[in-house]
């Protein structure tokens, strides 16, 4: 496995404040993800987000990499911002990377917020499904059933140029990177480690997501010595997307 290059972008945010690293999910580039959460967040913050291989900024994936390898980038992101210690919010595989942060780095990260996210996600078999489904058919088989899982009802209404943004990130997103990612997920598993997490540790559940239960919240709550949860309402996978104000409630709560 090979540690990828994770490029960051910088948002418009206040240049003395704590530094909070902002991870995104799979298929989409972290700045449009949050695009409409940073403004909420900006006042209070020194924000960059990331992007997975072949996704958005970051180069493509040379050779597979693991969940681990993604949180030794952001690692690398954070040496190369020059700073001792972050804070980190990340979206589904981007909080399963902060996770992965939270037992491998607690002397670099004081708080991770996942959102929308978990310990593990779906099954093996599912992962390597869609990863032989990207390469043979590209991401753009993608952009209907993932539209159905990412938000709540009548948000693509609502916001139709965030959303649009979004689904062309998935169809412009490299077909072998992204299934590299899913076969990382495919590996990723962590409920077994939840309680060597030293860290406080936030979990954001959708209450409208179809692929996280709040069972698996509650779970992360339970068993992190410093874990919480809190429960957004109307919002699916893409909780920053469907309901930013209360997503950026959560996260201020917690990590200011």
């Amino acid at each position: 496995m090979t540690v990828p290059q994770l490029v960051a972008t910088a948002a418009d945010s206040a240049s003395d404040a704590p530094l909070l690293i902002l991870g995104p999910s799979l298929g989409t580039a972290g700045g449009v993800l949050w695009s409409t959460t940073i403004p909420l967040l900006r006042d209070r913050f020194r924000i960059v987000s990331w992007d997975l291989p072949g996704h958005g900024v970051s180069p493509k994936a040379t050779a597979p990499f693991t969940i681990a390898d993604l949180a030794e980038g952001v690692v690398a992101i954070l040496d190369e911002l020059g700073a001792d210690r972050a804070l980190y919010a990340g979206v589904s595989i981007g909080g399963g990377t902060g996770l992965q942060l939270a037992l491998d780095h607690p002397d670099r990260f004081d708080k991770v917020a996942i959102v929308c996210s978990s310990y593990r996600f779906a099954t093996p078999e599912s992962w390597h499904e869609r990863a032989a489904q990207v390469r043979t058919q590209s991401t753009a088989s993608l952009v209907v059933p993932s539209a159905q899982r990412w938000f709540a009802p009548g948000r693509m209404e609502a916001d139709p140029v965030t959303s649009g943004m979004i689904l062309h990130n998935l169809r412009d997103a490299d077909d072998e990177s992204y299934a590299l990612a899913c076969e990382a997920l495919a590996q990723f598993d962590l409920e077994d480690r939840l309680g060597d997490i030293t860290i406080p540790v936030l979990d954001v559940w959708g209450d409208k997501d179809p692929t996280i239960a709040w069972e698996t919240a509650l779970k992360v709550a339970s068993t992190v010595p410093q874990g919480a949860a809190v429960a957004i309402e109307d919002a699916a996978h893409l909780a920053t997307v469907d309901q930013p104000r209360a997503t950026a409630a959560a996260l201020i709560d917690f990590l200011a």
